[in-house]
């Protein structure tokens, strides 16, 4: 970033305007991420790691949990980053006992915050990772989905679709962090996005093709269904 302030002119400006925000969408992935292409020599240290997750003056350090057994109201976690990163908002997906898996919580809770985002004019950039260190989303909860009356399946399965839909059509650049497992309903949250950028441990899948299901939520910034 200094070599980027050390060249004259607008070139200059331009370069380390573009350093600062690829730092701070790295830095709600997490430290020592690299976005790929022309962008791969910028890692990212544990300093604006820590910048990007320092809370408004007089909250507590944000820290990144693990808990086994999330609270339901915990299971999404929008935090807003301040300082160069005010702007950026990253949604934390925080279900480490059922591999992040989108129940009827999670979904309401997704629903939730992108309609307040999408009518926000502050937001600049939406990350959505995981709180949980190897699982970016295992789809649907099948454990629940077992569990639903006949009756429920069906606005359950609208409700995921229009969730989807909505995060394709935020008008703000969205970006997945993928780390670990991104499957089924996962992976077609992730396609949502503008931009995905995975850790070298990441895999994708639809594994419900296996099945025979075509994959119903999977959609594009122009909000096309594929089902």
């Amino acid at each position: 970033m200094a070599a980027a302030a050390g060249v004259p002119g607008a070139l200059g400006t331009l370069r380390a305007g573009r350093a600062r925000l690829v730092a701070a969408y790295c830095a709600g992935i997490g430290p020592g991420w690299r976005l790929p292409g022309s962008w791969t020599g910028l890692p990212v240290g544990p300093a604006i790691w820590a910048r990007g997750w320092t809370p408004a003056a007089g909250g507590a350090a944000w820290r990144r949990g693990y808990s086994s057994e999330a609270k339901t109201e915990d299971e999404l976690r929008v935090r807003y980053l301040e300082e160069e990163n005010r702007g950026i908002v990253v949604l934390g997906i925080n279900r480490a006992y059922a591999k992040n898996s989108l129940s009827k919580n999670l979904v309401k809770m997704l629903s939730k915050a992108v309609d307040a985002l999408k009518s926000d004019k502050k937001v600049r950039t939406i990350i959505v990772r995981s709180e949980v260190p190897g699982i970016f989303c295992a789809g649907a909860d099948l454990k629940e989905r077992v569990k639903m009356h006949s009756s429920e399946v069906g606005p359950f399965v609208s409700k995921l679709r229009a969730v989807i839909n909505e995060i394709a059509n935020l008008p703000v650049p969205t970006i997945a962090a993928i780390d670990g497992l991104a499957l089924g309903g996962g992976l077609e949250l992730a396609l949502a996005c503008d931009i995905r950028v995975a850790a070298s441990s990441a895999k994708m899948g639809l594994v419900e093709t296996k099945l025979a299901i075509i994959p119903g939520t999977c959609c594009n910034k122009s909000g096309k269904i594929s089902n």
